[in-house]
């Protein structure tokens, strides 16, 4: 049931795009574009996203400063092995609150004052409603002269940036394509409408490269494995992200956190219903036409897809790991014990000992995946292991 005023005008520019298209219909990764992202009336964009405790969902940076102070030791290290290039551009995509970014700079400054001092941080954010609120709890840094920009794509010169390009659940959330098993041939789901309601319909497939991701990623779908009826999603425009990443970054990493599997876990044929999910209210279910600008809508991410298309555009995998693994290789586990020497008092000790453990817990947040791609490194620098892929202490 539709009960906000976004909703309203949301559904209402859907059913006029609908009506004006030449099949009135849209691909699900159209309308999952259109109720995220519109300019004004989107989820992201229009401003009222919350995120953490009183929002619809939380991420790791909601958890105090620990994940982003473990996050900034990695990203120095990084400086280090790419022989201390000055400017060391960080780059972060889709910066939610600018948690994460107060927390990195905050420790770089406090722990590594030679990189601090050489840092260019850049943010791109497609969320438009979100990047006033960034900017808010950033202004301290730009006002003690911290070079600290917010650009898109566009306004970045191709093979220019040196540093570390990451993100923190970004991809999850890019519009995913759905897609069937029909009669044993792989179809797309559509939506359209039936008397001012959004309904969904099932027919060819819009674009040969849904078939060529599966090739991409060496998954046999369709096959006589799949049950009729089996549905997924294919996130092409994590591909063409990927692209465009690549094409922007001369000499360093790309790191990317998010929840997912690899592609033979993903395309499973026992997970026939996918893994699209909604969030709202902290409440998580699998309707995403209801509460439409109202609730997030993800899909959980294919690593081999990300792996397989970053080795066609020039990265190089580094490494892959659970986020548990790399923030405890990053010195979590110290934090964890320092919690029996006397610091805190009984109270602190559960609450802070809660936080921690919620960022290593394997069936939560420990459980994402910490992809590290590389471009234009030397034999020497690639040989050098990052601290956050060790086998943790």
């Amino acid at each position: 049931m539709l009960t906000h005023s976004n909703s309203q005008v949301l559904l209402d520019l859907l059913l006029e795009r609908l009506s004006t298209s030449s099949q009135q219909r849209l691909t699900f990764a159209d309308y999952m574009d259109l109720v995220l992202y519109h300019p004004q009336y989107g989820y992201y964009s229009s401003g009222t996203v919350e995120i953490g405790a009183s929002g619809d969902f939380f991420t790791s940076s909601c958890l105090g400063g620990d994940f982003g102070e473990l996050l900034a030791k990695q990203l120095a290290e990084m400086w280090e092995i790419l022989g201390c290039p000055t400017p060391f551009l960080l780059v972060e995509l889709g910066a939610g609150s600018g948690l994460l970014a107060s927390d990195i700079l905050s420790e770089l400054q406090q722990n590594y004052l030679d990189c601090f001092k050489v840092i260019e941080y850049i943010i791109i954010e497609q969320a438009k409603g979100l990047i006033a609120r960034q900017q808010n709890l950033l202004k301290p840094w730009r006002d003690r002269g911290l070079k600290l920009f917010w650009k898109e794509w566009q306004e970045i010169l191709e093979n220019s940036i040196v540093g570390c390009i990451f993100s923190n659940e970004l991809v999850d959330a890019l519009p995913v394509h759905q897609i069937a098993i029909a009669q044993g041939h792989l179809k797309e789901v559509y939506v359209t409408h039936s008397q001012g309601r959004l309904i969904e319909t099932i027919d060819e497939i819009s674009t040969p490269k849904l078939r060529e991701y599966f090739n991409l990623v060496g998954v046999d779908l369709p096959s006589d494995s799949y049950p009729e009826g089996y549905r997924t999603e294919v996130n092409l425009a994590a591909l063409d992200w990927l692209k465009t990443v690549s094409d922007k970054l001369k000499r360093g990493y790309l790191l990317t956190i998010d929840y997912g599997y690899s592609a033979r876990r993903y395309y499973n044929p026992q997970r026939y219903r996918g893994t699209l999910q909604c969030y709202y209210q902290h409440r998580r279910h699998d309707d995403p036409y209801i509460n439409i600008g109202y609730q997030d809508i993800t899909a959980h991410v294919d690593f081999s897809a990300l792996e397989r298309q970053g080795e066609l555009c020039g990265l190089s995998k580094i490494g892959f790991t659970q986020q548990g693994m790399f923030l405890m290789a990053l010195g979590l586990g110290d934090r964890l014990r320092e919690l029996s020497r006397g610091k805190y008092n009984v109270e602190q000790i559960i609450k802070r000992r809660d936080a921690l453990h919620q960022l290593i817990d394997p069936a939560g947040l420990g459980g994402f995946g910490v992809l590290i791609q590389g471009k234009g490194l030397t034999e020497q620098e690639r040989a050098r292991p990052l601290k956050g892929l060790t086998q943790p202490e």
